[in-house]
């Protein structure tokens, strides 16, 4: 039995989407949220049981990991700890974690807790005494939904301002993926045998971020006037942003973020299971026409 948590988020209904395109056969068990709605799961024409329940609870995940062979953990890397804990106990064969790319970031705040936590689920495999194969995902910049906290975003906020601001003459590079990609790689994962134990998924080219606000510009049909920020300067503001809203509004880590490049090579996941991203340019602009037409409605 395959066990798949988060497929009601952004890339898991993609991932939905292949394994009924795929007509996958094996029973599979989904965990959702009690405010989930999952009638489209009944109606996919699955082999599929639907738990309701929360990763923060372990009693319930060691209930739920019963008689699994195969865990696809897409929800938040946060729970990753609890869902690994429940399958080494579980004897859960095959470990597939949806985690990220900013565990390479140089700065600590973003990237510490992402290490404690893959440290933590290695020494719970290591020290099980069992053979578990493990494999980790790196999406970069995941897009391709609406209301999404990146690319769709960043259209609003193009749309919105005559003046763009970015930081350090928007020189830093990002590689968004759209969750489609992300639905197709996982599913080519999922099917594949004797993979490494990471992978990065990331989009089909690179791209700064001042060409992306001048596409955005180009295909918004505005002329968009952008100037730079230093990073210390942005990150000054976010942390006054911060204070002000009482944590609320924090973007700290983002401004910080902007100024590094968050571009990687998915060649790995093309040698081993034929990932190949489309094209980003065609995405961004129907991500541009979908906006302006829900502006419209």
């Amino acid at each position: 039995m395959l066990l798949i948590t988060g497929i009601t988020g952004h890339s898991g209904k993609y991932f939905l989407q292949e394994l009924i395109k795929n007509n996958y056969e094996t029973r599979i068990r989904v965990v959702i949220r009690g405010n989930d709605s999952f009638d489209y799961l009944e109606k996919s024409g699955l082999n599929i049981e639907i738990l309701k329940g929360n990763l923060s609870d372990q009693s319930f995940l060691e209930i739920a990991l019963k008689d699994v062979d195969s865990l696809f953990h897409i929800a938040s890397i946060f729970y990753s700890v609890n869902v690994v804990k429940a399958a080494v106990s579980n004897d859960v064969k095959r470990i597939i974690l949806v985690h990220t790319t900013g565990i390479y970031s140089k700065f600590k705040s973003a990237s510490y807790e992402y290490k404690a936590i893959e440290d933590q689920v290695h020494l719970l495999i290591g020290n099980s005494g069992k053979s578990i194969e493990l494999t980790i995902l790196r999406p970069t910049m995941i897009f391709g939904y609406e209301n999404d906290r990146n690319i769709y975003k960043f259209i609003r906020f193009a749309d919105k301002l005559p003046v763009i601001p970015v930081i350090d003459r928007g020189k830093g590079l990002i590689q968004p993926v759209h969750g489609r990609d992300l639905g197709k790689a996982y599913f080519q994962v999922l099917v594949s045998n004797n993979l490494a134990q990471e992978y990065i998924l990331s989009g089909e080219r690179s791209l700064s971020m001042l060409e992306l606000f001048t596409l955005i510009g180009e295909y918004l049909g505005k002329q968009k006037y952008i100037i730079s920020i230093p990073t210390q300067l942005g990150v000054l503001l976010a942390q006054i942003a911060k204070i002000v809203s009482l944590g609320r509004i924090d973007y700290v880590e983002r401004v910080q973020r902007m100024s590094e490049n968050r571009n990687f090579s998915h060649e790995h996941a093309t040698r081993d299971f034929n990932y190949d991203p489309e094209s980003f340019n065609d995405n961004l602009k129907n991500e541009v026409l979908l906006y302006k037409e829900r502006k419209g409605h």
